[in-house]
């Protein structure tokens, strides 16, 4: 009870910020919880139109231990709240030529479809595997929840990391022990998942393989919304006070340290008084606009490589499509290249590769009876890439309901019946992300750990959890920066 009597302010209710407020007020700090926008969530956030529902942001979950954490801090379960279905497959992967490979957790099954596609790539799976165990052992089980706010931190993980050869990347390592192109294909694209190019993020991030093999991917029946108000409901039960509609719009910092926030706009504006503040933002944002000039750490000033942005069209037919998967990757005719446009030219491609949600496979009440609900994700530049969303979201829109209806859901065009877009530039004003990122810097190796945003800031009392700062974005990763958090309190 470290906290008694202190109160912690916590910008932003999505997964990391809910997950901070629950951990505080388990140690006894009085919590305030600011969100800006008119429901919890963040990107974890829920449309409703038309009579479907539509998860906004976070998709795919994976490791239900962190969630159960938090209900435990308060002596509850989270099977009493949530149900979490598993799916299978966690994906199914569609090439442009057609050919399909479904990746599962059950090993035989997994082996047995690499061999259909290469028989002497199933020897270097095997080993690849091991050495992803090795990854997941250091990257996950002992770094993910510690803090990186020191060089010396980072100076003893270093000579594990290099034995691990995250010096290479994803795709790189992931060429060393697989030759077929379209394998290297199916187990190098996760990072894509927390924003990085698989020819430039770490290798580190291959612990994302292992960490779906060994859990598995869920659904919460109800859509990941539903985890999000079991999560509030929990914190409000216990005495977090959740103001929504309550911006945050400035920092207030007095001789290097944070003493709390003011929320509103100038002509409403009020302080609310905190011995800790903790950020669920995006840190350059944070650092950029709610921090005086004069009060901001000379370490912030460096340019940052923000993460690629999303194009997310919400969409639902007055059919339904039982056959096909709950999670589809459906690839196009280029890998490397289209990611270079993505990540290195910024210039928005005539191909795509997209990854389509169809939560109506596993929970039907996400659409009226006779009907299937669906949320498609391409991959684009951010908006240092001048693409003007506004003339360009609609067309877009188009082309990929076009590749959808060509590949995956036939007829779908005729029997749309409710839509809706979400573009780099909807990340930038609703969710304040610089450029318009979706994920928050990049996770290259450069951008990683220690060379991350710190979870702990050099102004005093102020902290960050979520995507842009250790150990990084994704649902395991902006919850395990809540126990970072606890970690540098």
């Amino acid at each position: 009870m470290k906290g008694a009597g202190a109160h912690a302010v916590v910008i932003g209710a999505g997964f990391g910020g809910i997950a901070a407020a629950l951990r505080l007020r388990a140690r006894g700090y009085r919590v305030t919880l600011c969100e800006a926008l008119d429901q919890p969530g963040g990107r974890a956030r829920v449309f409703r139109q038309d009579g479907f529902t539509f998860d906004a942001g976070p998709t795919v979950i994976t490791a239900p231990h962190l969630f159960q954490e938090l209900f435990a801090l308060f002596g509850q379960r989270l099977e009493d709240h949530v149900e979490l279905m598993p799916v299978d497959p966690f994906y199914r992967i569609q090439f442009h030529t057609g050919e399909t490979f479904d990746f599962v957790g059950d090993e035989d099954r997994l082996l047995e479809q690499i061999r259909r596609f290469n028989p002497a790539d199933v020897d270097g799976y095997r080993a690849l595997v091991e050495k992803v165990k090795r990854i997941f052992a250091v990257g996950y089980e002992q770094l993910a929840d510690q803090p990186f706010d020191r060089a010396s931190t980072m100076l003893r993980v270093l000579p594990a990391m290099a034995r691990l050869e995250s010096y290479r990347t994803v795709h790189g390592l992931v060429a060393r022990h697989i030759r077929d192109e379209r394998l290297r294909q199916v187990f190098s694209f996760e990072p894509l998942l927390v924003g990085g190019n698989p020819f430039r993020t770490t290798s580190i991030y291959l612990l994302i393989h292992w960490l779906e093999r060994r859990w598995g991917v869920h659904y919460a029946r109800g859509g990941t919304g539903a985890l999000v108000r079991a999560l509030v409901q929990l914190a409000e039960e216990w005495g977090v006070e959740v103001r929504l509609r309550t911006p945050v719009e400035r920092i207030v910092v007095e001789h290097g340290r944070a003493t709390g926030v003011v929320v509103g706009d100038s002509a409403t504006s009020r302080t609310i008084a905190a011995d800790v503040v903790v950020a669920n933002a995006d840190p350059t944002t944070v650092y950029r606009t709610m921090i005086p000039p004069r009060e901001r750490p000379l370490a912030t000033r460096r340019p940052v490589r923000q993460s690629m942005g999303l194009f997310v069209g919400y969409f639902g037919a007055a059919r339904q499509y039982p056959t096909i998967a709950h999670h589809t990757i459906l690839l196009g005719p280029r890998y490397r290249g289209l990611l270079d446009d993505i990540f290195r030219r910024r210039v928005l491609a005539e191909d795509h590769s997209l990854y389509v949600h169809a939560p109506t496979r596993s929970d039907p009440s996400m659409a009226p009876a006779g009907h299937d609900a669906f949320y498609v994700l391409s991959p684009v530049p951010n908006l240092r890439s001048g693409v003007r969303w506004e003339q360009e979201g609609g067309p877009y829109f188009e082309r990929l309901l076009e590749t959808m209806e060509q590949r995956l859901l036939p007829g779908l065009r005729s029997a749309l019946v409710s839509s809706r877009i979400m573009t780099p530039a909807d990340f930038a004003s609703t969710l304040r992300s610089a450029d318009g990122a979706a994920f928050g810097p990049e996770p290259t190796l450069t951008q990683s750990a220690y060379f991350r945003y710190h979870n702990r800031s050099s102004i005093q009392g102020l902290f960050f959890v979520g995507a842009g700062t250790h150990p990084g974005a994704g649902v395991p990763g902006v919850l395990s920066s809540a126990k970072v958090l606890e970690r540098s309190l």
